[in-house]
């Protein structure tokens, strides 16, 4: 009996050790892991992200014949101040990605009157007139893409995912390709949409639509802090939050 009681006794401290080596062990890899990370709440290392005053310094980087993804719904929660400073650097020649093209005073409406967008992809482009007379008569390219199409090619483009099938547009110009994207100044087709791969599945047709990234991202926001991490609200939740994981570089207002 006191043979088992000694052999108990020693069981219990080599159980005790190993325990106190596994805490320590843990103790310092968590160490190491907040040091390489370069904070406590990220999955990711720090990025280096950057505060500004002035809008216009945020935006100064974005070069001639950039993609830019720009948020919001409408006229509501855009990142208005940003567009506003693309006026001031005066790039040409952008992409512009958005659900809408703003109107003539306010917006992407604002780049459309100065000339500085060359191609749009867009779902809803109605109530701008200069961007109508821009597009009938051939100095403006336009891809008209069903919204919620543009969500999720938006939304394939920052996961990774470089097409995706869906049944919208099937039978119609998007599928079969020559909507026109440019027109020549006697009204002709410069640019035709190109004709989408059609596959059947569970007795059902579907498009290949592919999924779109950007240079940069133009979002508007509620707070952010110095990890990078964004809280959006109301109207601004919609299509910023996937631009951010489409584009290199997203500029927050």
């Amino acid at each position: 009996m006191a043979t088992l009681k000694a052999f108990c006794r020693a069981e219990s401290l080599l159980f005790k050790n190993l325990a106190v080596h596994r805490r320590a062990s843990l103790n310092f890899a968590s160490y190491q892991l907040s040091k390489t990370c370069g904070c406590y709440f990220s999955t990711s290392s720090l990025r280096g992200s950057q505060f500004y005053s002035n809008p216009t310094e945020a935006v100064k980087d974005i070069p001639n014949g950039a993609t830019i993804l720009v948020g919001g719904f409408g006229l509501c929660g855009i990142p208005e101040n940003l567009i506003n400073s693309l006026l001031k650097t005066g790039v040409k020649g952008l992409t512009a990605v958005s659900n809408n093209a703003g109107v003539d005073n306010f917006g992407l409406g604002l780049l459309l009157q100065t000339k500085q967008i060359k191609r749009m992809i867009s779902s809803y482009v109605g109530e701008n007139a200069e961007f109508e007379r821009q597009y009938l008569s051939g100095e403006l390219e336009v891809e008209l893409t069903p919204q919620g199409t543009l969500a999720e090619r938006i939304r394939a483009g920052g996961a990774g995912v470089p097409a995706f099938f869906t049944p919208t547009g099937y039978g119609t110009l998007i599928q079969e390709g020559g909507s026109p994207i440019k027109y020549n100044k006697d009204g002709s087709i410069a640019i035709a949409s190109e004709e989408r791969e059609v596959r059947e599945f569970n007795g059902r047709h579907y498009i290949m639509e592919k999924a779109i990234t950007g240079d940069f991202a133009l979002i508007k926001a509620w707070k952010a802090d110095k990890a990078g991490n964004i809280i959006f609200r109301k109207t601004a939740r919609n299509f910023n939050q996937p631009m951010c994981k489409a584009a290199k570089t997203t500029i927050v207002e």
